[in-house]
């Protein structure tokens, strides 16, 4: 089965798109939150709990299954599906953000990027070809192109230089592509330049894309400029097209970005912010190691209706985690994965009820409730 995209309805005062993307694996309702796989699992977490919080479609790392075990091992083993027994859909990463963040350990060349593994030292090469050939490899449902991550802040010669790497980056991953069944999203990178943003919806647009990406943010440039971007960029992408906003990030941020068109999200935060005891409810951001929780029969959220919340105290889930259990990090982020799939079903609803603005406008009234009641650890998610 060929990827397709249907845009079932706009909202009538924002830019909000109610839509589906149908892949071989099933359908995904948008706008939605990608849960991130980075090693073929969702840390803690199996397929069946994944599946149970409500995700229809997860993401994987091309970096770091080429590195452990091998695109070719998966390859032989049926493909990533069949490896992780995870059956939806999977969009698989390009590996480009990884080399981003790997700094001194690798060397951007005009035909791709040379790399030391972070694991043991081996030099590889990274090309906008063997992209494409390890994600066919592993089979997943979406495809992303190589593309060069600009870092924050970065001069206008820098982020002007790398966009034209992208740009020929993304020719290239579209001429290796050799399945019609998965789909290939472009990038649009650009930096903190509008012109240049711009600029390379021009020229990556006309490539042909099934959808479209804006990458480089959150990469530490100040949310306002990252609000701008996705404000200004966005409706310059094909409305026929499913629209990406990469590794973003908190639930206000979505709940933004939705407002300006975007159908697809991922970030590590819900995950990572679990493993370390930050727990998001409406109200308030709950860093489940204090000792007020100590004696709290509630559950984490009483209009939360997941796995952990219906069965366990915040006084439970405190006493695993002090104790370093385990099972602390699995109910954790049951709890946080469900929190945001809720997120995505309370905002497809009002998009579909024509209520959306006014969604939104509730959301963030709430949301600055649980700014103030929270801490400036609780806030960044370095509890």
């Amino acid at each position: 089965m060929s990827f397709s995209f249907q845009l079932l309805k706009k909202d009538l005062l924002t830019s909000a798109r109610l839509g589906k993307m149908i892949t071989s694996h099933g359908v995904v309702e948008t706008p939605t939150f990608m849960p991130v796989g980075t090693q073929g699992t969702v840390k803690s977490l199996r397929p069946e709990d994944i599946q149970s919080c409500g995700a229809q479609i997860i993401l994987g790392n091309t970096y770091h299954l080429y590195l452990r075990p091998g695109h070719e091992t998966i390859q032989k083993l049926g493909g990533l599906h069949a490896f992780m027994n995870w059956h939806g859909p999977i969009l698989t990463d390009s590996g480009g953000f990884q080399i981003y963040s790997l700094g001194a350990l690798r060397k951007i060349l005009p035909d791709g990027v040379m790399f030391r593994s972070h694991i043991d030292g081996s030099r590889h090469f990274l090309s906008p070809q063997k992209a494409i050939e390890i994600q066919e490899a592993l089979g997943s449902d979406i495809h992303m192109c190589l593309d060069e991550c600009t870092p924050y802040p970065a001069t206008l010669k820098q982020t002007e230089d790398s966009l034209d790497l992208t740009v020929k980056w993304a020719k290239l991953c579209k001429e290796a592509q050799s399945s019609s069944t998965h789909a290939l999203f472009g990038i649009v990178q650009g930096g903190t330049y509008l012109d240049l943003r711009r600029r390379a919806v021009e020229q990556i647009v006309p490539i042909g894309f099934d959808g479209y990406a804006l990458g480089g943010v959150s990469v530490g440039e100040p949310k306002e400029l990252m609000y701008a971007i996705t404000r200004d960029i966005t409706p310059l992408l094909p409305e026929e097209k499913p629209r990406y906003l990469m590794g973003v990030g908190m639930p206000a941020d979505i709940v933004y970005g939705v407002s300006c068109g975007i159908d697809m999200f991922d970030c590590v935060i819900p995950t990572r912010c679990a493993r370390h005891g930050l727990l998001f409810t409406n109200s308030e951001k709950i860093v489940i190691k204090n000792a007020r929780w100590r004696e709290d029969i509630n559950p984490i959220d009483e209009t939360c209706d997941c796995y952990t919340c219906r069965n366990y105290s915040r006084a439970y889930l405190r006493h695993l985690y002090v104790s370093g259990e385990i099972l602390a990090m699995i109910l954790n982020t049951i709890h946080n994965i469900r929190h945001y799939m809720r997120l995505m079903e309370r905002i497809r609803a009002a998009i579909n009820e024509n209520r959306f603005s006014a969604f939104k406008n509730d959301f963030f009234d709430k949301w600055d409730k649980v700014i103030k009641n929270s801490t400036k650890e609780q806030f960044t998610g370095r509890a």
